[in-house]
């Protein structure tokens, strides 16, 4: 299996209860593979799978991969703090019927680059699924270093990185490391299109959740080479980008979900957004239809 294109992190819906909204859930899959999205990733953390529990988790990506039916690749979010409840987790999300798993690296205890290396290969080895290295050094605490995932990359299971550090000097790094089993990914999607342009496969996106067919478009125009026209589309994205970092992801995105009617709200300790943005958010909400009817 080869990751590229666009793939889109989903927001998880929850219903006025804070139940799932599971009538949502199915009407969100529906809508990316409508749009062209190459794939999409149950619970990572887009998708607060902090908050789940396990039978919702499970159930998520039950239900996501019924859906899909096999059109698409379904990734599910599997990274913890510990090694052994990392693999435990991969476990699960495979036996739920996930087709790759998106290991992030271990939050908040810091490893070492070599405690990384170790880490990713007991993952690897013990899983029994397809997985992806996820990189998001803003959340996690630590970052895995390019050299550490040239040293991944050519095991079997391995099969991609998300790498959510957006600096040219990185992305430098990584290009000659992407091969037909090994997918290079955007995780920032103010950067994916540079990122894809230079040497990467694809983007794992917040903002696609509200504009698929746009990335979808965008990503077909890189691959046909058409970087211009990329970057003419991504232009018209920037305003968006903004708006989606104006408080802690995913609460700028599911305001928009909502008011697209994909679920009502977020799980504790995330709060709804801020009411000084609202207005932004119900103009982002017509910036959005506009764009995507324009593909």
């Amino acid at each position: 299996m080869q990751l590229q294109g666009s793939i889109t992190a989903l927001t998880t819906p929850f219903n006025e209860s804070g139940m799932l909204d599971l009538g949502a859930w199915r009407a969100q899959i529906d809508m990316q593979i409508r749009s062209g999205s190459a794939a999409i990733v149950v619970a990572g953390s887009t998708g607060e799978a902090a908050t789940l529990s396990d039978e919702e988790y499970s159930q998520l990506i039950e239900l996501a991969a019924i859906r899909v039916a096999g059109r698409i690749p379904v990734l599910a979010g599997t990274g913890l703090s510990s090694t052994a409840k990392t693999i435990r987790q991969t476990q699960l999300a495979k036996d739920s019927g996930a087709d790759v798993a998106l290991v992030v690296t271990p939050p908040y205890v810091r490893p070492t680059q070599a405690g990384l290396y170790a880490h990713y290969l007991a993952v690897a080895d013990a899983s029994g699924i397809a997985i992806v290295l996820y990189n998001v050094p803003g959340r996690t605490g630590c970052d895995l270093q390019p050299e550490t995932v040239a040293r991944l990359c050519s095991h079997d299971n391995i099969i991609g990185l998300k790498e959510a550090v957006g600096e040219e000097r990185r992305w430098q790094e990584l290009y000659p490391l992407a091969s037909p089993t090994f997918s290079l990914l955007s995780g920032d999607d103010p950067t994916f299109v540079r990122a894809i342009a230079g040497g990467g496969q694809g983007v794992i996106s917040v903002a696609s959740n509200v504009v698929p067919a746009v990335f979808a478009r965008i990503c077909q125009l890189l691959q046909e080479r058409n970087v211009a026209g990329a970057q003419v589309l991504d232009a018209g994205l920037r305003n968006l980008y903004d708006f989606l970092g104006v408080e802690p992801n995913p609460i700028p995105v599911k305001a928009l979900m909502r008011l697209m009617g994909f679920g009502y709200g977020l799980r504790l300790p995330l709060l709804p957004l801020s009411e000084a943005h609202a207005a932004e958010a119900q103009r982002m909400l017509e910036l959005c239809k506009t764009i995507e009817q324009s593909i």
